[in-house]
């Protein structure tokens, strides 16, 4: 029986980091959640943490027939999607001349590819629902560069062009998609950095946490004449 109750909301990559962290803060306000991940076990746990009727589910995001399966399994389970947040990400950094084309490939699938998938699945069901809201995560490194992370920062600049254009194309439809760019966040991802050489070049001076960048998504969400906008939670990286 679906409960109507709550908004609907499908986090991929919610099973850890940024996603987790969006996935609690929606929780809290009530949101009915999917979280989505590559790994079921880690995923279910999450949903499990976040109290009683949330939804978990494994997804490779690269694979539309994997996309498709989730979305109908949130449709059965949850009812239709209202919004959508696109956390699924990995970086295999590495100059440029000693990246292997595999994976190059494995990134631009996960971080590009996976999002414009997930994006036409919600956009189907929320054109029926006339209405909602898309945050795609991108990354400050998407917008100014990285020595070392090329790969990685052509898909974040891929997201921003995509989620604009997709903005043009479904504002009539009254749904929403913007992107939020984080800075150096502490998270999985970033456990193997300096984290003292680099907080020199940040503004406020140390990196951000998971519960910040959430609150951010969590505004774009539902904030109702807000999108194809960039929201950069970096703490002044890219200011210095």
């Amino acid at each position: 029986i679906i409960l109507k109750m709550g908004k609907v909301c499908a986090v991929f990559g919610g099973s850890r980091g940024i996603g987790k962290a969006v996935a609690e803060l929606l929780a809290q306000k009530g949101c009915r959640l999917a979280i989505i991940a590559r790994n079921l076990d880690v995923a279910q746990t999450t949903a499990r943490n976040l109290g009683a009727g949330h939804l978990a589910l494994s997804c490779d995001v690269s694979s539309e027939k994997e996309v498709q399966k989730a979305f109908e399994e949130m449709q059965k389970n949850l009812g239709p999607i209202n919004y959508l947040v696109n956390a699924a990400g990995i970086n295999r950094d590495g100059l440029l001349l000693r990246t292997k084309s595999e994976d190059m490939i494995a990134q631009i699938h996960t971080n590009l590819l996976g999002t414009m998938l997930t994006c036409k699945a919600a956009v189907k069901v929320m054109i029926q629902q006339q209405g909602g809201a898309i945050v795609n995560i991108g990354n400050i490194v998407g917008l100014k560069g990285n020595s070392g992370q090329s790969v990685y920062s052509a898909t974040k600049a891929g997201l921003v062009g995509f989620s604009r254009s997709l903005a043009k194309e479904v504002a009539k439809k009254q749904i929403r998609v913007n992107v939020v760019a984080p800075g150096f966040i502490r998270t999985e991802m970033t456990a193997h950095l300096e984290e003292d050489q680099l907080k020199k070049a940040i503004l406020l001076g140390r990196f951000g946490e998971p519960h910040e960048v959430a609150q951010a998504v969590v505004f774009l969400l539902e904030s109702p004449y807000v999108t194809g906008s960039i929201l950069v939670v970096d703490g002044g990286l890219q200011l210095m």
